[in-house]
């Protein structure tokens, strides 16, 4: 069965390391801030200037103008700090953030990815994604495997405007966990109930496939 948008999230966090520094993007990415492992100690970046952002507010610690770069509301831990946005784009460009988590629209078995613009549909801006797949130390993608035509979003050419070239290192979907490598996409774990077979029919580019793939753990 297919992992809905928590299960991602929730995979991704398990990425999470002691002492990263972490920049997560709008949507499934700022999710996983809510599974964070408790044993490690994180500090979660936003490009509009905060460092030290924690979870999604409650109704007893909610304020409207704590916000993230999506517009949505958050908290901010002990300690935190709030700065201008030459100063956060000053972080990622001097590359001081270890780990950033964006989604996209298609992904190459090399790491290309497009996440920013369809061609025909309204489009917001890049943002800040540009400057974090060029200087963070680790990018991983959240994303569904196809897109809502049923097409693959895992591909051997990117069809749409480009974001970053050669960058992303793990693809976290709602089917699988898999890994970028110099020889090509690398398929580490499977959603559980969801075959191999699904997943190579899913994807349009080859995957490396090594013994038992196992199961996803969330």
């Amino acid at each position: 069965m297919a992992l809905d948008k928590t299960d991602i999230a929730k995979r991704i966090a398990q990425e999470m390391k002691d002492g990263y520094y972490i920049n997560l993007g709008i949507g499934v990415p700022t999710m996983a801030a809510n599974y964070i492992p408790k044993d490690i100690n994180v500090v979660i970046h936003t490009e509009n200037g905060l460092l030290g952002m924690g979870t999604y507010p409650t109704k007893d610690n909610y304020d409207a103008d704590l916000v993230n770069a999506g517009k949505q509301t958050v908290t901010a831990l002990p300690g935190a700090s709030y700065f201008d946005s030459a100063t956060s784009f000053a972080m990622i460009r001097g590359g001081h953030i270890d780990l950033t988590v964006l989604g996209a629209f298609e992904v190459t078995d090399i790491g290309d990815i497009a996440s920013w613009k369809i061609p025909g549909s309204r489009v917001k801006g890049i943002g800040g994604a540009m400057d974090l797949v060029a200087a963070a130390k680790n990018i991983i993608v959240a994303m569904t495997h196809t897109n809502r035509k049923g097409e693959p979003k895992l591909v051997k050419h990117c069809t749409l405007p480009l974001t970053g070239l050669q960058c992303v290192k793990m693809i976290v979907t709602d089917l699988a966990v898999i890994k970028v490598t110099d020889k090509g996409f690398k398929l580490l774990e499977r959603a559980p109930g969801v075959s191999v077979e699904e997943i190579v029919e899913k994807t349009a580019a080859p995957l490396i496939i090594e013994g038992e793939i196992p199961e996803m753990k969330i």
